[in-house]
């Protein structure tokens, strides 16, 4: 598996990158994930032409195929004005115009630094809403690092968890193409320590689904009328 972490730091060195490293390790290690780095400000230039003759210079079109080959992200930019970074928009923005459905589907452990707790909302009302409109899948947690937070406690576990939970989306989509996918399920579930709930008696055939549709469990129908859709075929859905 290959995965890509894109942090948009300005400064060496820089908090930006040190946390984008920190979370790349925690998701590394509990995937054996390809690792790649792609640093933004050494692509400030080719991202600021893009904008004008409409063409990626080699270095920033390799860039945008390994964030469209990777099986999961994570992404880190500085906080600029209550909000994500102009250099961090403007290469998911040339990304977005490159190929609309790059991101459609793939794992995303969104993670901001700033220099105080007080922009720590930037997660949820920047980051998460953008990536929401590419169709990425963002995990529940994001982290984010504001100068008083390296060496007290709460950022190591909030980067564990994060990590834990991006690794269990990589692994379940992996499995997924492998065609193991209850197997993959499993195995990403134990990684982050969710218990399941041992075998009862055998399920009900599931009726056979509609040409064209991704294979999977049944959608289940729970008290009250409405359906609940596993979370691997609506994955599936966003592939494709």
């Amino acid at each position: 598996m290959k995965l890509v972490v894109v942090s948009a730091g300005l400064s060496v060195p820089s908090s930006t990158r040190l946390l984008a490293d920190r979370l790349a390790r925690a998701a590394a290690g509990r995937t054996s994930a390809e690792v790649r780095v792609v640093e933004l400000r050494d692509l400030a230039v080719e991202i600021a032409h893009n904008f004008t003759n409409g063409f990626p210079a080699p270095a920033l079109a390799d860039a945008l195929d390994a964030v469209t080959e990777a099986d999961g992200l994570v992404v880190v930019t500085p906080v600029f004005s209550a909000s994500y970074s102009g250099l961090f928009k403007s290469f998911f923005d040339v990304l977005g115009v490159r190929d609309q459905d790059a991101l459609a589907g793939k794992p995303v452990l969104i993670a901001a630094t700033g220099g105080t707790a007080r922009h720590s909302l930037v997660l949820d009302h920047a980051l998460r809403p953008l990536f929401a409109h590419l169709r990425a899948v963002v995990v529940p947690t994001g982290v984010y690092a504001a100068s008083e937070d390296w060496g007290a406690e709460g950022l190591p576990e909030r980067i564990d968890r994060a990590a834990g939970e991006l690794a269990a989306l990589m692994t379940g989509l992996s499995a997924a193409r492998g065609g193991t996918r209850e197997a993959g399920a499993a195995e990403a579930l134990a990684g982050t320590g969710t218990k399941t709930e041992a075998a009862g008696p055998a399920p009900a055939p599931v009726p056979a689904q509609a040409p064209g549709r991704a294979a999977g469990p049944a959608p289940e129908e729970k008290p009250g009328g409405f359906t609940v859709v596993p979370f691997e075929q609506q994955l599936a859905a966003l592939r494709k």
